[in-house]
């Protein structure tokens, strides 16, 4: 009979500095492997502490901690399969990122990281020595080879595990999402597979952590590229894939075959997961928001109900004398059809008293935005008290056109502890609010209708801190807008290229203008989901001092 090897493929959840939970989930998963007759179980890139920890790895106790955790791990992988888990590993005084294979009641080998990234939201040569190549490990009648995530998105690595008697190929991720980022692995995966003529095994852990969301879309690939596994894209899972020895090489068997979702929906979902997540993981069980009977409060709202449940969400209406009826009706609305709690707290009367305060100083002015940003404070002073008071996270709620061109009050609406529209642009708000009024998927909390009534949808923005307050009186209209936000921000293209492509010059200068002199804003910001290459936080590093401006 051919030879053959089962190895089970754990997409994990695990959480940063959590050492003890995060190896008793990983046990749980091994238990698992060994009653279904597997020879490995692996685990993802840096499973022992959580990813990304950033800094927190390179201190001494914590690292110490993590690896005697794993030697602990160790002594009870006995009488069943090998376990491969990520973790740290202090040697000769350096710090490597490392997989640990656990077999036999000891560690058996430990593989350490080559490639290192360093750009984007990484930056492990920060933190993290490169290790020299090594070659593959035997577990069995395999000989595995492990790119740790990084080093397989080169060809070096691989090629030297082929070359070396690799039969197969083991990459643990901890890869974060980005839209059309499963599109990116893939391409690359195929890649190694076709330089090295080997199966591969793309193992990714899933899960929010601060503003990433690790989306798991685990995978394996024959030779030439042929897709024998798919795992699902924000699930954990655990399954098993069998490889048999054939004349040409080891092979993996059919496997499970889930469908990823198109990009409107995996956005939605990573913003779900990472609020879950970021509440669970830092001890909140509720939130509250402002909800203003506009667009962007009402998906933040549902993005709520869908992580945690609409009764673990508090919506505040906070009316002034500019809030219209139909505000105060929308917010009504919205909150009636996801099932969440309303209640109402006027601003009128601090308004008034603020205002008496500050008449003798203003007394020989003229009204206009300072008043404007007081009612905006004032709102976030009243939900900030409220939190406090009933142990609730503020939920921020502005989307990243604002953030990008500062149409946002510091200590005002941007005031709250995570923000899961802050790489979300306005246009695509709109195009979110359509799709979750007319999808629901299983892994939503909230209900199944639709949650944001058409009118929220389709009535011009206005923060409403004036009469007939109109976003468009101070920005672009959105569509423009969002145009020449990609172009200055995601695709870093110059002024002149965008007048190039037909928007006006003074709009584009004035767009360019507002970004630079926000960035004091986006520094005190709320952390949120990251959706694309190109958030406002790792993805983009300005500084807040900036007289540089583009003479396109």
């Amino acid at each position: 009979m051919a030879e053959s090897f089962r190895l089970t493929l754990a997409q994990l959840n695990p959480t940063v500095g959590a050492i003890d939970a995060n190896i008793a989930l990983a046990l749980t998963a091994w238990q698992e492997g060994r009653a279904a007759g597997a020879q490995m179980v692996a685990l993802t890139e840096m499973f022992v502490t959580g990813y990304q920890t950033q800094d927190l790895v390179m201190k001494p106790a914590f690292a110490l901690h993590a690896m005697r955790g794993l030697q602990d791990l160790a002594t009870k992988i006995i009488d069943g399969p090998a376990l491969g888990i990520g973790g740290p590993h202090l040697k000769d005084g350096k710090l490597y990122n490392a997989y640990y294979i656990l077999a036999e009641g000891q560690i058996a080998h430990v593989v350490l990281k080559h490639d290192l990234p360093n750009d984007g939201v990484f930056d492990e040569k920060r933190i993290f020595a490169s290790a020299p190549l090594q070659g593959p490990y035997k577990i069995g009648p395999l000989r595995i080879g492990t790119p740790i995530c990084e080093d397989a998105w080169h060809p070096e690595v691989a090629e030297m595990l082929g070359e070396t008697g690799a039969q197969i190929l083991l990459v643990p991720n901890g890869s974060p999402y980005h839209r059309g980022k499963p599109a990116v692995r893939t391409n690359l995966m195929v890649a190694r597979v076709v330089e090295t003529g080997l199966p591969l095994i793309y193992l990714n852990m899933i899960g929010g952590q601060d503003d990433q969301v690790f989306d798991g879309a685990s995978f394996v690939l024959n030779p030439g590229g042929e897709l024998m596994a798919q795992l699902p894209q924000f699930e954990t899972c655990v399954t098993h894939i069998d490889f048999v020895e054939t004349a040409d090489g080891w092979r993996a068997m059919p496997g499970l075959r889930a469908l990823l979702p198109r990009a409107i929906e995996a956005d939605y979902a990573a913003m779900v997961m990472s609020v879950r997540d970021y509440l669970a993981k830092t001890g909140f069980k509720k939130v509250l928001l402002g909800l203003s009977g506009g667009i962007d409060s009402a998906i933040v709202a549902a993005i709520a109900s869908d992580a945690i449940g609409p009764e673990n969400v508090r919506c505040v209406m906070l009316p002034s004398q500019f809030t219209s009826q139909a505000s105060l009706d929308d917010a009504s609305q919205v909150a009636h059809a996801l099932g969440c709690r309303l209640d109402t707290v006027p601003i009128t009367g601090a308004q008034g008293a603020v205002g008496d305060a500050l008449a003798p100083l203003f007394a020989d002015t003229a009204p206009g935005i300072t008043e404007e940003n007081i009612q905006s404070r004032l709102r976030g002073l009243m939900l900030m008290a409220m939190s406090n008071k009933f142990g609730e996270m503020l939920m921020t709620t502005g989307n990243k056109s604002e953030m990008c061109v500062g149409y946002c009050t510091i200590y005002g609406d941007m005031n709250g502890g995570y923000n899961p529209l802050k790489d979300l642009y306005k246009t695509r708000v709109f195009d979110t609010c359509r799709w979750r009024n007319a999808n629901h998927r299983p892994w939503m909390l909230g209900p199944a209708a639709e949650v944001i009534p058409a009118r929220v949808i389709d009535k011009p923005p206005s923060a409403e801190l004036r009469d007939n307050q109109k976003d468009e009186d101070s920005l672009p209209p959105y569509p423009v807008l969002d145009a020449i936000l990609d172009g200055l921000i995601d695709q870093e293209l110059s002024v002149g290229e965008l007048v190039a492509r037909g928007y006006d010059h003074a709009t584009v200068k004035k767009v360019e203008s507002l970004i630079y002199i926000s960035e004091y804003k986006r520094y005190q910001s709320a952390p949120g989901t990251r959706l694309t290459r190109r958030a406002l936080s790792f993805d983009r590093r300005y500084p807040l001092v900036n007289r540089w401006r583009d003479i396109g």
